[in-house]
């Protein structure tokens, strides 16, 4: 097979894997009315999804470094079907919902970053970064959709349905990649490095720069995903706007779609403009954002959602960049490591960043203007903290970068 075909065999892969990833945060409004769930509880099981992730990557990602990335990714995408076929048959509450995001999660760390490692390994440096935006922007629309995707099942034939066709859908992934993406020929060694010794890895302090950067970056990616229907349902109904067609799983589904243009055109930008000037600049953007949308958004349904668009480029305006940086920063036998690191620390942040929107909510009397202006202002904080340790650690550019950051 191709380079050109194993890219777009994978990309089309994941798109039927992740199709699903989002299915609980798009139901999330009609979770919390009915199992009558706090909103801090909603945010820990949004939350674990991400630290069930954060915890496996480090093993299963690092493992790709010696055993064919395309058997743990086929791994991955079975425990994502069991996930989905779980939350579909028997869960019936939160504990059973947390248990299969948890899984879910596992089934993300087997396929999210082991697929962007199995591209890595073929293509040349220069092309790397390309590569990556373009496995992401799979990712990407793959989570774009699953917001309408999950609304319209569900309003069809109920949230259970929803689930079984994400399960359904992950299912076609596996055969996919088990009947078309051809298996390593060998697998690439380090010279006698121990599989899971990452303090090479932490010593790198470019790579490190965009792991950190990657770990505030999906704190707020994930803490605006994961609670935009709920934030936009809460505007909808305390203006009692007419909805009409546009309604808050189509506006996520959107803010994930016009992401998706963002992470591949600020890819695009790094490579003429500079790696270190575009991160700093969707950053200071993210924080511009986060400080006002909570604020501003509760006056007008009209104004929530264009909020929510806006700062759904900004946050993924950088997206493809970090991870192209950390995998271009790593030494080639230790990929599989520093994406793990890579991965860990951005999904930790991943797992906060929607259970403290949960938190503020809940410490601040429930769903308010105040509620939600809090919520979101801390998402500007943990942002601008994010920016300076960037710069402290002085990330490098990456072969191909044409314009060195100043």
């Amino acid at each position: 097979m191709t380079p050109l075909g194993l890219v777009i065999l994978v990309c089309i892969a994941q798109v039927c894997a992740q199709v699903g990833a989002y299915a609980w945060p798009a139901l999330l409004p009609r979770f919390i009315d009915a199992w009558h769930i706090t909103n801090g509880e909603a945010g820990w099981i949004t939350g674990i999804f991400y630290a069930a992730y954060a915890v496996s990557v480090p093993f299963l990602v690092t493992l790709t470094d010696r055993v064919d990335p395309r058997t743990v990714y086929l791994a991955g995408v079975a425990i994502t079907v069991a996930s989905h076929a779980a939350f579909a048959l028997a869960v019936d509450g939160p504990w059973g919902a947390s248990a299969a995001r948890a899984l879910a999660g596992i089934g993300w760390a087997g396929t999210y970053m082991t697929g962007l490692k199995l591209l890595a390994d073929r293509v040349e440096p220069a092309l790397m970064s390309r590569a990556v935006a373009g496995h992401a922007a799979s990712i990407g629309v793959a989570g774009a959709i699953s917001f309408v995707f999950a609304g319209a099942l569900a309003g069809w034939a109920g949230w259970r349905a929803a689930f079984a066709g994400a399960a359904g859908c992950a299912a076609a992934a596996w055969l996919l990649v088990v009947a078309f993406v051809p298996r390593a020929e060998r697998t690439h060694r380090g010279p006698g490095a121990a599989l899971f010794d990452f303090r090479p890895v932490l010593r790198n302090r470019s790579a490190m720069a965009y792991a950190v950067a990657y770990c505030v970056h999906t704190w707020e990616m994930n803490a605006l995903r994961g609670w935009a229907v709920a934030f936009l349902a809460w505007v909808a109904a305390s203006t009692s706007t007419d909805l009409g067609w546009f309604t808050p799983t189509v506006v996520a589904t959107a803010m994930g779609l016009a992401g998706t243009w963002a992470s591949v055109a600020g890819n695009e930008m790094s490579i003429r403009l500079g790696r270190q000037r575009l991160v700093n600049l969707a950053m200071a953007s993210s924080i511009a954002c986060a400080a006002v949308i909570g604020f501003a958004g509760g006056r007008s349904y009209v104004v929530a959602g264009a909020l929510v668009l806006l700062y759904g480029v900004f946050i993924w305006l950088d997206s493809s960049s970090l991870t192209a940086g950390a995998a271009g920063s790593a030494e080639p036998h230790r990929r599989g490591a520093t994406l793990a690191v890579h991965s860990m620390l951005g999904y930790s942040g991943g797992f906060f960043g929607p259970l403290v929107i949960g938190w503020v909510l809940d410490l601040a009397g429930g769903m308010s203007a105040i509620g939600w202006g809090l919520a979101f202002l801390h998402l500007a904080v943990v942002v601008l903290l994010g920016r300076m340790a960037f710069a402290w650690l002085g990330p490098r550019a990456l072969a191909g970068d044409r314009v060195a950051p100043p």
